[in-house]
């Protein structure tokens, strides 16, 4: 590991860095409260209207791993301001856009810069700060990841409503090119230099075996729904077999893979990623579901059904910052018993919890379990791998997280436009079955963990 600081405070470059997950956490929901206006506003079809609101996850989630691994070689420091810089141009274009073609080509080269930007922010945390510190700020990240989407919804409805100037939905693009600008300033003189001790040659074959294994997988599904699942969209999901394939035996042949397979051999880091999709899965197939329930079912305005979520983002955000914090000993049983908590609101919810007195409580108690689940998972995968390898588990991680969203909001979400408002109760039902998933895996995690440190300290005595 290289790594040196630049100038002042590591509190103000953490700041630079989270407001920068933040950013791209927020796009990837922002826009689906300003789509009727944009089709209103633009005149765009049912499908290029799709690509605006989905071309950003498409592209972001295909090149998370890529972004991770320049970072390494490359710096992470240059890749961030490179991609935060990139991002904030684009999101200029957007606001400005004269077409729908304008739109989708300004929203794919925004995916793409949040893709070189936001998995530097982890390898920066587990380079750059040690113990509590480090802690603290992936629990941060954490909840930033997650709860970005929710303040999407409340950031996007609050902008479309107020219709500034008569800009109607440009501003939700346009409120990131003051931030960025701002950012960017002060990361140029904040950000630690960071980066792998080696520069290792860029494998291009692997990089884009990954990418195209992960749009065989992503685009049949975001996009399959609205496309009737037409033989092309099963057609892309069967190809993605043998690519994977082909992708694994490049990886274990290769000598300086994009993606090194051997963090998935450490039972700490698979099994934790494995419950991190899980919960993701579940999360995004739950937001979809309620947003459209809620807008269409209820009749709530974009505003109002953002502001229903603020218990559920609030239970989320409380917990997460405070499992740092939590003993060991007592997060064994906290962080399942918090999956589990999450799994019986969900489960409460589907069984008819609609009504205003119990929905609130019921909100604010499945964030909380998502809360104290999520945090650890993802801390215990950084934990579980040496400084050198950073970058390549930032960006599993990452990737693993942004796909398994996507994943929850085609399947789960097409459970739900397929049945209607009476299906609500069948997907927050799998959610919950989901969360329960991601509880066992954490309590045998745990389990394993326990006994091992049990027979080091035998084996010391």
């Amino acid at each position: 590991m290289s790594t040196q600081r630049r100038t002042t405070s590591p509190v103000v470059a953490l700041a630079v860095l989270l407001v920068g997950t933040f950013m791209a956490s927020l796009d990837v929901a922002v826009v689906n409260v300003a789509a009727p206006a944009i089709e209103a506003d633009l005149g765009t079809s049912g499908a290029a209207l799709q690509l605006i609101v989905a071309g950003y996850s498409v592209a972001y989630a295909s090149l998370l791993i890529v972004g991770a691994r320049l970072g390494g070689d490359h710096g992470q420091r240059r890749l961030f301001l490179l991609g935060l810089a990139g991002f904030t141009e684009a999101s200029l274009l957007c606001g400005l856009a004269w077409t729908p073609e304008v739109l989708i080509g300004a929203r794919v080269l925004q995916g793409m810069a949040a893709a070189a930007m936001t998995p530097q922010v982890i390898a920066v945390i587990q380079l750059a700060y040690d113990g509590a510190a480090r802690a603290r700020a992936l629990a941060l990240n954490a909840t930033i990841v997650a709860a970005g989407v929710v303040a999407g919804l409340v950031l996007g409805g609050a902008l479309v409503s107020a219709d500034i100037a008569g800009a109607s939905w440009r501003p939700v693009f346009l409120v990131n090119v003051p931030i960025g600008v701002v950012l960017l300033a002060v990361g140029w003189l904040t950000l630690p230099d960071t980066r792998s001790p080696v520069v290792r040659r860029l494998d291009l074959s692997g990089a884009a075996l990954l990418s195209l294994t992960v749009l065989l997988v992503i685009v049949p599904l975001v996009f399959g729904h609205d496309a009737g699942w037409a033989a092309w969209t099963w057609a892309c999901l069967a190809a993605a077999v043998p690519a994977g394939l082909v992708l694994v035996a490049h990886l274990r042949r290769t000598r300086d893979p994009v993606v090194d397979l051997a963090l998935l051999g450490r039972p700490a880091v698979s099994r934790n990623l494995l419950g991190l999709a899980a919960t993701m899965v579940a999360y995004g197939g739950f937001l979809l579901a309620l947003t459209l329930y809620l807008q269409q079912g209820r009749g709530d305005s974009a505003l109002e059904c953002g502001l229903t979520f603020v218990p559920y983002a609030a239970g989320f955000a409380v917990v997460s910052l405070a499992m740092p914090a939590v003993p060991a000993t007592v997060a064994r049983w906290l962080v399942p018993g918090g999956l589990v908590a999450c799994a019986a609101a969900y489960a409460a919810m589907g069984a008819g919890g609609w009504s205003l007195p119990m929905e609130l409580p019921l909100l604010a108690v499945a964030g909380a379990g998502f809360g104290a689940g999520f945090t650890p998972m993802m801390t215990r995968v950084m934990a579980e791998v040496p400084g050198a390898a950073a970058p390549d588990a930032s960006g599993l991680l990452s990737t693993t997280v942004q796909l398994a969203y996507a994943v929850g909001v085609a399947t789960l979400g097409s459970v739900f436009l397929d049945g209607g408002l009476d299906a609500l109760p069948t997907v927050v039902e799998a959610a919950g079955l989901l969360a329960l998933l991601a509880a066992g895996l954490c309590a045998f995690e745990d389990r394993r963990a326990a006994r091992a440190a049990t027979a080091a300290a035998q084996v010391s005595s």
